[in-house]
């Protein structure tokens, strides 16, 4: 677990930092064989037109390819080193297999260099090794869940991230998500034990506009200091929105509580239970 740390407050923008100190991190290179070049697209799509905005600059990073299949089966690894990774929340784990192979897993809270982890139909279960749903008993705390079987992980990766196996009925497993909603699994869906590492990844603050710069993180201008032809919420006398019943996007549509989703119906019908 890292150690946060605070600094004195010698100007506005470090008074309110807050950093992380990684003190179980044994490497700052990556493995060279697992990285690839990382191209910035600064939020556009293939004809340059900008899809997700905000988004632009930042370090130039060096992308660590993360094993989420975790399909390596019976064949022991071993933890040879601890990484930071900036591409993402949680820190990683290189993994040495017996054969000879090198991967990088997601880093879950307990796992040490030196220790083991295994993926198959029958391990032991501890943190970082990696089975079925149905071959783990219910309350079993689980990460790096796949959504469908054989199509690696996608779900609970984020640091500190955490789902929880309640139950088994017929093929299908019933999970609680880290939302708390409650959500249908195949029970050949394979998931790693434990929770991701990195606990305190929350506890960070940036402090300035210069760390979220370094990020890829453009500025955000509010619609309400804006014009009324540049924004709906622009313009008027004080600070209210005025015009229309709710906050809405710049484009006017309503941006709290409109369903936007259409293309993922097959997959909806997999949750039982939703958070309000």
């Amino acid at each position: 677990m890292g150690t946060v740390r605070t600094y004195r407050p010698t100007s506005p923008g470090i008074r309110a930092r807050k950093t992380l100190i990684h003190t179980e991190v044994t490497r700052e290179t990556p493995e060279k064989s697992l990285t690839v070049g990382l191209r910035k697209q600064a939020g556009r799509n293939n004809t340059g037109k900008i899809m997700v905005r905000h988004q632009g600059g930042g370090t130039r990073q060096l992308y660590r390819v993360i094993d989420f299949a975790r399909d390596t089966d019976n064949v022991v690894g071993r933890v040879a080193e601890i990484e930071y990774d900036p591409n993402r929340s949680a820190l990683i784990a290189l993994i040495q297999y017996a054969n000879g192979k090198k991967t990088y897993i997601l880093l879950p809270d307990g796992l040490k260099v030196g220790d083991t982890v295994m993926s198959g139909g029958s391990v032991e279960i501890r943190p970082g090794n990696n089975t079925r749903l149905g071959s783990m008993p219910l309350g079993t705390v689980i990460h790096n869940i796949e959504l469908f079987p054989g199509r690696s992980a996608h779900v609970a990766r984020a640091a500190g991230a955490s789902a929880q196996l309640l139950a088994k009925e017929a093929n299908w497993a019933q999970v609680r998500m880290p939302s708390g909603e409650i959500r249908k699994f195949s029970l050949d869906c394979r998931a790693t034990i434990g929770q991701v590492g990195n606990l305190d990844h929350n506890k960070e603050a940036l402090g300035k506009a210069g760390n979220s710069r370094h990020r890829g993180i453009r500025p955000s201008v509010r619609g309400v200091a804006m014009n009324p032809i540049d924004h709906p919420h622009g313009g008027g006398e004080g600070k209210s929105p005025v015009g229309h019943p709710g906050p809405l996007t710049p484009w006017g549509k309503p941006t709290l509580g409109y369903k936007t989703r259409k293309k993922k119906k097959q997959s909806d019908k997999y949750i039982l239970k939703r958070i309000n």
